[in-house]
């Protein structure tokens, strides 16, 4: 990792101006990088830093997980219509953007596209496996960080044979899922029930605890020279000439900026809008519920699991076991559903072994921003010198998110990108 410090130049000579607007897992690890090369970097968050889709998440870095899209999402998601505990659920109502999005989505539902788009996310994915280990280890990060692999297992022979085509995609592109028949799963984690049918394990896999990360890289940023202010929305973006000015909040405040970079998540697409670059990202809802580990009712799990079938995600941390997951399009709310929590707990007793479940010390939705190709959004807007994007990283935002902060500083401060990003190009929806 570049060491900086010095202060860098910005395109009328003085100290090189960026605002980044966004406080989630993204937004903060492009300030991180961009204070490491000599920026001056100022932070705006609408509400509190990491309280977003960051703070809730499954603290899962999957470094190898190809995107939402797959073969029959289409014919899955025409189902959930109806079914409120479906994994991927679709809330009946009229949505124009939302029925452009599943329109666009579906053509991305091939074979030929995951290939795509595992092509192109790989060599981030690879590189975020040492990323973590080197931030962790040169920051003395507090995230309760560890590299302890997660096991993705099924109990029916359909969903296995998905796991297996899904398997030897990842496998191509420079993984090394290590298949486990169901004893040798219940070897590794022996609360896994006796109904498995099989699954995977992938050792380059870590946790983290999301929230503490997301705190702990925003106060590296700081120490760095970053400024970070929640409370801070921004209502648009300045532009003359064609090149980024700076910024306005919603309290009407000026800052001005040589560089904007939008790490706003869910909440992409007007700001895109007003620089002409259509973005069509969806809010995909997810859920967790947290488990006290000293609870008799809570399963103990050494290691973290995705329980295939029902795409929920198990994480033991220091002092909680959380269970995450769920793909919700109901728009930009953060409306609590008991079903769509109950959905979690129902994975939970499908396949381990309790007998009950302790109360929840946590229950928390947020929203991750989705795009219909599944690839997240990462570069220079088109037809504005300094407007930059980095969003739509669906389920792999803290996956991605330490990566895609060092492409920003490189595309920012470099006007090149350190790894092949054509695929993330913010302009490759116009017209769609």
């Amino acid at each position: 990792m570049p060491n900086g410090h010095h202060r860098i130049s910005g395109p009328r000579g003085s100290e090189l101006q960026v605002v980044v607007v966004g406080g989630g897992v993204v937004g903060v690890c492009c300030a991180y990088f961009l204070a490491r090369r000599g920026a001056s970097v100022t932070v705006l968050e609408r509400d509190e830093i990491g309280r977003g889709a960051s703070y809730g998440n499954a603290g899962l870095i999957s470094p190898g997980h190809p995107p939402i899209n797959r073969p029959g999402r289409v014919v899955q998601a025409l189902r959930s219509l109806g079914d409120s505990l479906s994994p991927l659920y679709i809330e009946p109502r009229w949505d124009p953007a939302l029925v452009r999005w599943l329109w666009a989505f579906r053509r991305f539902c091939t074979h030929d596209h995951v290939e795509h788009a595992m092509a192109a996310l790989a060599p981030l994915g690879l590189r975020t496996v040492e990323m973590f280990d080197e931030l962790v280890g040169a920051e003395a990060l507090d995230c309760e960080y560890r590299r302890a692999g997660y096991l993705e297992v099924f109990d029916t022979g359909p969903g296995l044979a998905a796991g297996r085509e899904e398997a030897a995609v990842v496998e191509r592109h420079g993984f090394a899922p290590e298949y486990l028949d169901g004893p040798a799963l219940r070897e590794r984690e022996p609360l896994l029930g006796p109904g498995l049918e099989g699954g995977w394990a992938h050792d380059e896999g870590s946790v983290v605890e999301p929230y503490r990360f997301v705190l702990e890289m925003a106060d590296r940023a700081a120490a760095h020279g970053a400024r970070l202010r929640p409370q801070a929305e921004v209502g648009r973006i300045r532009t003359e000439s064609g090149r980024v000015t700076g910024v306005r909040t919603t309290a009407g405040e000026d800052l001005a900026a040589d560089a904007v970079v939008l790490a706003t998540g869910a909440y992409s697409p007007g700001l895109m809008a007003s620089l002409g670059c259509p973005l069509p990202v969806q809010p995909a809802k997810g859920y967790h519920a947290d488990r006290r580990r000293d609870d008799l009712h809570t399963p103990d799990l050494r290691v973290p699991c995705l329980l295939g079938e029902r795409a929920v995600f198990c994480s033991p941390m220091e002092s909680h076991v959380r269970f995450a997951g769920t793909l919700e399009f109901s728009g930009r709310n953060l409306d609590l559903r008991r079903d769509r929590l109950r959905q979690l707990d129902a994975a939970a007793r499908r396949y381990f072994e309790v007998d009950d479940l302790s109360d929840p010390v946590s229950e928390w939705c947020g929203l991750r921003p989705c795009t219909p190709d599944g690839l997240p959004v990462i570069g220079g807007v088109p037809g504005y010198e300094g407007a930059f994007v980095a969003t739509g990283h669906a389920m792999l935002g803290l996956t991605l998110g330490p990566v895609t902060g060092s492409l920003i500083a490189d595309l920012v401060v470099d006007r090149t990108a350190g790894l092949e990003i054509h695929a993330f190009r913010p302009e490759r929806f116009a017209g769609s």
